[in-house]
């Protein structure tokens, strides 16, 4: 999944680290060799 705005959270499933965007500057964030999750505010 592409990154698409500033503020948006992102998880990854495998070792838990999360990263909030300040800049967008297009494609995918990666960790543990996978996609990073885009965390849905509630």
């Amino acid at each position: 999944m592409a990154v698409s705005a500033v503020g948006e959270t992102y998880l990854c499933e495998i070792c838990g680290n999360e990263v909030v965007v300040k800049k967008v500057g297009g494609g995918t964030l990666v960790c543990c060799g996978q996609d990073m999750t885009l965390v849905e505010e509630e």
